[in-house]
């Protein structure tokens, strides 16, 4: 029983060390983020994304920020138009929450992928990977009903219905 309460103490210990307080998780966050380890830096974010309203108002403001532009780095565009939209609105409501190069670098990215969504649509800040044929450059395509089906966007082919496979 001594060894399970020592192992037991030893484990809590390491949490402990790791994150003792939501200000020093952000403040991990943050190292991950500037050190551009944004892998590291999304896992400390997501862990702790349940207890954002344990930290202050400028916190919040630079959780926002720092979660958001982590996302974008990473290619979580959708993800990262949230966490900045959230980070702007922390902004507005603590002015001087964040230092005037991430207040900047804040407004120029957000307006960026809103202004994606509103010319693309909100799809086109998905991460998803969209198949496209593989044609090299110069290489012609074959005429067949695939082939004109993947040069005019498919639009015939779904007109039609598939041919039925040979028994």
């Amino acid at each position: 029983m001594t060894r399970l309460a020592a192992c037991l103490v030893a484990g809590l210990a390491a949490v402990a060390i790791q994150c003792s307080t939501y200000s020093d998780c952000l403040g991990r966050g943050r190292k991950a983020f500037d050190a551009g380890e944004h892998e590291r830096a999304l896992a400390i974010f997501r862990s702790m994304q349940n207890d954002v309203e344990s930290l202050s108002p400028s916190e919040r403001a630079l959780y926002g920020y720092l979660r958001g532009m982590t996302d974008y780095r990473i290619g979580y565009r959708a993800e990262a138009r949230h966490w900045l939209a959230l980070a702007s609105e922390s902004a507005k409501e603590t002015p001087g929450s964040l230092p005037p190069d991430m207040s900047k670098r804040l407004v120029e990215t957000l307006s960026d992928l809103n202004e994606q969504v509103y010319s693309q649509g909100v799809t086109s800040l998905s991460n998803t990977v969209v198949a496209t044929p593989a044609v090299a450059p110069g290489e012609e395509t074959d005429e067949t009903d695939e082939g004109r089906a993947s040069a005019d966007g498919g639009a015939e082919a779904a007109a039609s219905p598939a041919p039925a496979p040979a028994p």
